[in-house]
């Protein structure tokens, strides 16, 4: 499993329009609802918020790695959000949050939740990325970048 296969082109989003953690949160499972199918919004809501309770996924400064765990998905799914003012996102640092990848898992399958965590947080040790990415306006640009990082992750 690559990156590049969670966070496909349709499950992209650029220029949230959200002001803070919760708008963001229902900005993005709206849009994965929508292009998804999914009639579980509520139940996907609950599950990032039950885990965004037990301590902020803002992890590095503009990046937050919103997760959860329910079976009203049947396999791992992401959906990456793009914000070019920055959103308030109660984040470790204090700082906004633009960008953000959403990851959403079968109850079951930690073993996959976990290596994509793994990968993502191994990804985003590079700032040329985060500073490549945060500045896309289209999603196949955004799909692109993700692409091209994750090839020079897989080749080292």
């Amino acid at each position: 499993m690559v990156l590049s296969d969670i966070y496909r082109p349709e499950f992209i989003k650029v220029n949230l329009e959200a002001e803070d953690k919760e708008e963001a949160f229902e900005e993005l499972i709206d849009y994965f609802c929508g292009v998804s199918k999914l009639k579980a919004r509520k139940v996907i809501l609950n599950a990032i918020r039950e885990r965004e309770a037990k301590m902020s996924t803002g992890i590095k400064k503009g990046i937050a790695i919103p997760h959860g765990k329910t079976n009203a998905v049947d396999k791992v799914y992401g959906v990456l959000g793009i914000s070019r003012k920055g959103i308030d996102y109660d984040a470790l640092d204090g700082n906004p949050v633009h960008l953000l990848f959403l990851i959403l898992a079968p109850e079951k399958d930690s073993e996959t939740h976990l290596r994509l965590l793994k990968r993502l947080a191994t990804l985003l040790d590079d700032p040329q990325f985060y500073t490549e990415l945060a500045s896309q306006n289209n999603v196949q640009d955004a799909y692109g970048i993700v692409k091209k990082y994750e090839d020079i992750l897989i080749t080292k």
